[in-house]
C-alpha cells in the first residue's frame, strides 16, 4: 500500500556564501585624492523552516533530496552594499522536529502557526575597503571575501500534534472508534496492522467544544526494540498529552494487555509514563456483567476507566467526558 503520510525525510541543506566585500577609490572630478568607498558583500541566504498548520506530513519534502539558497551578491562603488541571497523558507507541519542525523541533537522544533526558525544562517558577506581606513593607512588596498555557506544533512521528524492519543494492541477498535466519535474515515477492517499511518479525528464536545483524537499504529510487545511498526509510530505518542489505553474486551486477559502497553512506552521513553492515562475497554458489548465486573477488580485505584462500544454507542459520552475532564484538569497518575 502506497501511503501519502512521510512522517520522516533527511534533506541535504546549504545556505548561501555572502557576497565579496568591494575595494573601490572615490574618482570625482575635482576631487584629489577620493578614499576607499567600496561597499560591503550581502549575506548569503539563510535556510528557514516555518510552521505550518494547514500540513499534516512531510510529503512535500519527500523528493527534495539538496535544497540550496542564493548567494549575496558582492558590494559596489559609493559604499553600495550588494543585495542579500534570497532564504529558502521550508514549511513543515506543527510538531515536526528537525535533528543532527550524526549527533542526534534536536537543532529546533515547529510546535506554532507561523513560528520560524533559521536553521542553516547564510555566510556574512565581507566588509568593503572602506572600512580599513585609519590614520596610517588612508588608502587601504583590500576588502574582506563572503564567509562561504553552511552545508548540512538534516533529518524531519514529524510527531503528531494531538490532544489524545490511542495506544492499544492492532485490531483493538482504535481506527473504529475515531470513526465512531469524529468525522475521520480511517481504512477499517478485521485483521492486524490495518492502521498503517496515524489518523486524526476532531472529535466534537458538548457546547460547541472539540478536542483532537490520533490513532496511532498499533503495538505489539516489543515495539519498543523496533518490532512491528515499532519505533516509527512510538515518537507520535510523544506529543499527545493524554493517552486513552484500548483494550478488547474479549481478550482473555485484558489487564496484561494493558500491563504490556505500558511496558512498551517505558522501555521507550519513561516520560511517557508521566502522562495523564485513561482506560478503554472497546467492544463491550461482547461482555457478560460478571466478566465485566471481574475486569473492573483488577484495574488499579484511580485509574480512570470507561466500558464503550462502537456499535452500540454504549459508553461513549462517558469517554468523552473523561477526557475533556482530564485534558481541563491535566495531571498525571503512576498505574
Amino acid at each position: 500500500m502506497t501511503s501519502n503520510f512521510i512522517d520522516y525525510v533527511k534533506i541535504n541543506l546549504t545556505s548561501g556564501n555572502g557576497g565579496r566585500g568591494f575595494t573601490h577609490f572615490r574618482r570625482e572630478k575635482f576631487v584629489d585624492k577620493g578614499g576607499p568607498d567600496g561597499g560591503d558583500g550581502g549575506r548569503g541566504g539563510h535556510i528557514i523552516v516555518r510552521g505550518n498548520k494547514q500540513l499534516w506530513t512531510l510529503l512535500h519534502l519527500k523528493y527534495k533530496k539538496h535544497i540550496k539558497a542564493s548567494h549575496g551578491v558582492s558590494g559596489g562603488k559609493s559604499k553600495s552594499s550588494g543585495a542579500q541571497g534570497e532564504d529558502i523558507i521550508i514549511e513543515v507541519p506543527l510538531g515536526t522536529i528537525a535533528r543532527n542525523p550524526e549527533t542526534g541533537e534536536v537543532m529546533t522544533e515547529i510546535i506554532e502557526d507561523g513560528q520560524e526558525v533559521i536553521l542553516i544562517p547564510g555566510g556574512m558577506g565581507g566588509l568593503g575597503n572602506h572600512h580599513f581606513k585609519n590614520s596610517t593607512n588612508q588608502a587601504p588596498d583590500y576588502s574582506q571575501p563572503g564567509i562561504p555557506g553552511t552545508e548540512a544533512w538534516v533529518i524531519f521528524e514529524l510527531k503528531i500534534l494531538a490532544d489524545v492519543g490511542l495506544v492499544g494492541l492492532p485490531n483493538a477498535g482504535k481506527s473504529t472508534l475515531l470513526s465512531t466519535i469524529s468525522a475521520a474515515k480511517p481504512e477499517i477492517a478485521d485483521y492486524p496492522f490495518t492502521t498503517l499511518v496515524p489518523n486524526l479525528g476532531v472529535v466534537p464536545y458538548r457546547d460547541f467544544q472539540s478536542f483532537v483524537m490520533a490513532d496511532i499504529p498499533g503495538i505489539i510487545e516489543g515495539a519498543s526494540e523496533g518490532k512491528g511498526l515499532g519505533l516509527r509510530f512510538l515518537r507520535h505518542i510523544e506529543r499527545n498529552s493524554n493517552l486513552l489505553f484500548l483494550v478488547d474486551s474479549s481478550e482473555e486477559k485484558p489487564m496484561k494487555v494493558y500491563k504490556t502497553l505500558v511496558n512498551e512506552l517505558k522501555k521507550f521513553n519513561p516520560e511517557l509514563l508521566d502522562k495523564t492515562r485513561i482506560l478503554g475497554f472497546s467492544k463491550c458489548e461482547l461482555l457478560s456483567e460478571k466478566d465485566r465486573k471481574k475486569i473492573i477488580k483488577s484495574i488499579p485505584a484511580g485509574l480512570p476507566f470507561v466500558f464503550f462500544s462502537s456499535l452500540t454507542n454504549e459508553g461513549i459520552a462517558e469517554l468523552k467526558d473523561i477526557i475533556w475532564s482530564n485534558l481541563n484538569y491535566d495531571s498525571s497518575h503512576e498505574f
